[in-house]
């Protein structure tokens, strides 16, 4: 049969993720089956993931991408099926609360689930990976805290994620969740912050 195109494909929950479960339970094949966008982490809690165009890679701590085999697995993660339906063009210099609210005035309503795509050229993007964890496992809180950080200078690349309304708290991000890759496809991370060239 035919995935659903206009849903969210996930496989647990930010809250099990925030208190320590990094085993990972579903393979990236079974999700690959569900879209063709999206992001994650890996079994251990090994890195970030970002799903694009199809493939699936792997955000290792040192912030270097790498393309992930079918039978990899994740504790989270998040992907659907990215049909453009609506496009919009960002000026220059917006940064990343900027960026936000340009997206935020453009939707039909806060209360829906959004998937979104941004191809172009960053004056700067700041990245973070986590490095793979060891049972007994920490708290994500504590493990992002001595997270390692990565400034991407003058990069062409591409955002993906979610906006998700505020009543999803627990089980995905409220708000906003992107991560980034380079053209590429060797450099990235969850994303901090960034400013638009293009």
């Amino acid at each position: 049969s035919q995935p659903d195109r206009e849903v969210i494909y996930q496989t647990s929950t930010i809250d099990a993720l925030m208190y320590g479960l990094y085993d990972g339970h579903t393979g990236v094949g079974e999700l690959l089956s569900h879209g063709d966008t999206g992001l994650g982490t890996f079994n251990a809690l090994d890195g970030e993931m970002l799903v694009l165009d199809g493939e699936c890679y792997k955000i290792t701590s040192d912030g270097v991408a790498h393309r992930v085999p079918a039978e990899e697995t994740t504790p989270f993660a998040a992907v659907t099926f990215l049909d453009t339906d609506q496009e919009l063009s960002v000026p220059q210099g917006t940064d990343m609360t900027a960026l936000t609210a340009l997206i935020d005035a453009a939707l039909p309503s806060m209360n829906l689930f959004y998937a979104i795509r941004l191809d172009g050229a960053f004056s700067r993007v700041k990245t973070r990976s986590v490095p793979r964890q060891q049972p007994p496992y920490p708290k994500l809180t504590e493990v992002v805290a001595a997270q390692p950080t990565f400034e991407l200078e003058k990069v062409t690349g591409t955002v993906v994620g979610f906006r998700c309304p505020y009543y999803s708290k627990g089980v995905n991000v409220p708000g906003y969740h992107f991560h980034f890759m380079d053209d590429a496809r060797t450099r990235g991370g969850h994303v901090l912050d960034l400013t638009i060239e293009s």
